[in-house]
């Protein structure tokens, strides 16, 4: 397999040109209805974009960006709402649209060139950040040289978890990568993780520490219209259950399999918990009662997270090959960068 049969770049600029379709279109009309028929286009480009990968994981992780939170944007712009502005300069606009990042904003609810500027962060921010970074190529090599070590003959759940923590690695690699490569350009961009391990609840979790960009989106999305309608609890549920599907064709993208509707199931089941644990707060907060003491929160909510994962999530992905993709694409990875080593030595 090559790494790049693909035309990646060539997908990306059709992306930008999308992009600056939508900015252009957006900026003559108001938001409603000949807004959103102006922007179909780009919302149908951007829904069958990654199908342009015959790289299952660049087909999953370009769903991920564009069928996804890009295409949901663009819907969020055509209402008026959302982190896409057409008062955004153009680089701004376009990185926000085609990247799973998010502007941060200093000036209310509308975004400017002052608040794009970028505060350059401090050198021991920098040392921490690409220790940080070391410490995931690290993880993410020792993972796939486990995974490709057949001798070993490990259980299907050290596999599973192996896979779990390549997959937080290289999120939590790539997305600040790209917070980073906006930065250089002149963009402040808010985090997409917060040490998702020391989440002291299912609600810390989701809302605030992991994938905060794909939150950042089901927020005004889903949550905050069916909260106004049918109240808080259909509101988590709601946005649980459009999480599930959207991720459930993040699955199909990459495996190209009919769902199974696991994924969806573990959405729905999070949804549930979430409501219930609001709940749960809310009666002893009334009684005086205490949460669970923070390790023993912190604990309880990665079995749950973990164990649901390895019931709902992991398994559709498993059945699709996803383990031997993953090898095959760093396989392809490995061989391009000996390639591309050998050419520059060859011409240097």
């Amino acid at each position: 397999m090559e790494l790049l049969p693909d035309s990646i770049p060539v997908v990306f600029l059709a992306a930008a040109v999308a992009a600056l379709y939508a900015r252009v279109a957006s900026s003559r009309l108001r938001p409603g209805l000949p807004r959103l028929t102006a922007l179909l286009p780009v919302i149908a480009f951007l829904a069958v974009a990654p199908m342009s990968f015959s790289s299952p994981m660049v087909r999953g992780f370009s769903a991920f960006m564009l069928a996804w939170l890009g295409a949901f944007k663009v819907a969020l712009l055509a209402a008026g709402r959302g982190p896409l502005d057409p008062a955004l300069p153009v680089l701004p606009f376009v990185f926000t649209a085609a990247l799973p990042v998010k502007l941060k904003r200093r000036h209310g609810d509308r975004p400017d060139a002052a608040a794009a500027a970028t505060i350059m962060p401090s050198s021991r921010a920098k040392s921490v950040w690409l220790v940080s970074c070391a410490a995931k190529v690290a993880a993410i090599a020792a993972v796939v040289h486990l995974l490709q070590l057949k001798s070993l003959q490990l259980h299907l759940y050290v596999r599973l978890a192996l896979f779990g923590v390549h997959l937080y690695c290289f999120l939590d690699l790539v997305l600040p990568c790209m917070a980073a490569a906006g930065g250089a350009l002149g963009m402040e961009l808010e985090p997409q993780f917060d040490k998702p391990y020391l989440a002291s609840s299912l609600r810390d979790f989701w809302g605030r520490r992991w994938n905060l960009m794909a939150s950042a989106i089901l927020r005004p999305s889903v949550y905050d219209p069916v909260r106004a309608r049918a109240g808080k609890a259909a509101g988590v549920f709601a946005t649980f259950a459009v999480s599930g599907l959207m991720h459930e064709a993040i699955t199909w993208y990459l495996t190209l399999l009919p769902p199974t509707g696991e994924t969806t199931a573990f959405f729905l089941l999070h949804g549930a918990c979430c409501v219930a644990e609001g709940w749960c707060a809310r009666r002893w907060a009334e009684r005086g009662s205490g949460w669970p003491p923070r390790p023993v929160a912190t604990a309880l909510v990665a079995a749950l997270v973990a164990s649901t994962t390895f019931w709902l999530f992991f398994p559709p992905l498993y059945r699709g090959g996803a383990e031997e993709m993953l090898l095959k694409e760093y396989a392809a990875l490995t061989a391009f960068v000996a390639d591309a080593g050998r050419k520059m030595l060859r011409y240097g």
